[in-house]
């Protein structure tokens, strides 16, 4: 009864009956996926000095996983050849299987393999996700839909990665990852149960549709995703370090950070939901990197005071979120015959901005501390307000 009325009060009767009933649910699935995801940046610190590394040569380890996504084009051709519930399910499993992996990792190499496998796990559901809103909700309406589901980013910092950093702070860093893992795995199943066997009639999935070539504007909007994604990743694998060196935070006061970030996040993912489909996709993503820009320069100047340094660390992740939740629905509609092709695309892009930026920022966190990574996230939120706006004034003409 309760979900219901949540349901109700987020979703009219204009939306399918088919979105109604299994949004939450995905929401909460993705939820927990984002967990194990987001869950190694804050505790890079403690990770690094587990495996008797410094924190450079761990970014250089992370660069590699996130090269190694850059064949996501492939796998958004292939998801879109497969059933959207065989997809999420999959990739919940695969998540599951990985954060077990990453747990009981003897070395760095095992480790980067596990990060890895939830990394082209999560992928294989997030573009099941996205090709299942495809399917069941007009593009006029995407932006909510997509804005609920986006907020399991946010409640993944919020929620998630709190609980699990509770538990490396009483234990270790790879019990974190356990408890991921057992709450990625319930998910599987209860997705499997719920969602129905045979896509919609109408569905996106076929075997020709992953031929249809991006259109060059739509390069605008991969460039966009890799700027935005190199300035988001300038601050997550560097916050956690900062907080420890600056201002010595334990895993537990990391871990309450998160989830302060989090609620940030949360309210970003929230608005977006409520006015992106109002305001524009592209205009929404350029609102949320003009917030970023500032916030980063203020960060920079004020790294050495604790409240006012977090502070702009969570309205400049909050920016992030809310052009990431905006930019997400205009990706996925870039070839609207082949969504996950298109979206994998443009993920590629933001993948590529994440690995060189994992390197970037952990390097130059080592030798001049945060306010290097800081300053370099706000001119690259910028970078992607230069394309947008080229791509809205294209699209116009």
């Amino acid at each position: 009864m309760l979900t219901a009325r949540l349901v109700d009060r987020l979703l009219d009767d204009s939306y399918s009956t088919e979105t109604r009933r299994h949004v939450l649910a995905l929401t909460t699935a993705r939820l927990t996926a984002n967990a194990c995801f987001r869950f190694a940046p804050p505790f890079l610190a403690s990770i690094s000095d587990d495996f008797d590394i410094s924190l450079s040569r761990l970014g250089l380890a992370l660069m590699i996983t996130e090269l190694a996504m850059g064949a996501s084009p492939l796998l958004g051709s292939f998801v879109d050849r497969m059933r959207r519930r065989s997809a999420m399910t999959g990739g919940l499993l695969g998540i599951s299987a990985a954060a077990v992996v990453t747990a009981s990792s003897p070395n760095v190499w095992i480790f980067i393999v596990g990060i890895l496998m939830i990394s082209v796990a999560k992928f294989f559901f997030d573009i099941g996700l996205s090709a299942w809103v495809n399917d069941h909700v007009l593009y006029e309406q995407r932006g909510r839909v997509i804005g609920i589901t986006e907020t399991s980013w946010a409640l993944g910092l919020l929620v998630g990665v709190t609980v699990m950093g509770l538990v490396a702070s009483q234990t270790s860093w790879r019990w974190g990852y356990a408890v991921g893992a057992g709450a990625v795995g319930l998910m599987a199943l209860v997705i499997g149960a719920r969602l129905e066997r045979h896509d919609v009639a109408g569905s996106t999935r076929q075997h020709d549709a992953v031929r249809t070539p991006m259109p060059r504007p739509g390069y605008l909007v991969v460039a966009a995703m890799f700027f935005l994604m190199a300035s988001s990743q300038a601050m997550f694998v560097t916050f956690g370090p900062w907080l420890d060196d600056e201002f010595g935070f334990s895993e537990a006061g990391i871990a309450a950070v998160a989830f302060g970030l989090g609620a940030f996040e949360l309210l970003a993912s929230v608005t977006s939901a409520r006015r992106t489909d109002a305001w524009g996709k592209e205009r929404s993503a350029m609102a949320g990197a003009m917030l970023i820009a500032p916030a980063g320069v203020l960060l920079a100047v004020l790294h050495t005071q604790q409240v006012p340094g977090l502070l702009m660390l969570g309205l400049f992740l909050l920016g992030f979120e809310f052009a990431i939740v905006s930019l997400l629905p205009l990706a996925a509609n870039l070839i609207p015959d082949a969504p996950g092709r298109g979206l994998g695309i443009v993920l590629a892009g933001g993948m590529l901005g994440r690995a060189s930026m994992s390197v970037v920022a952990t390097a130059t966190y080592d030798r001049f501390g945060i306010e290097v990574p800081a300053l370099v996230g706000a001119c690259l939120a910028l970078c992607m307000i230069v394309c947008l706006m080229i791509f809205s004034r294209d699209s116009r003409s």
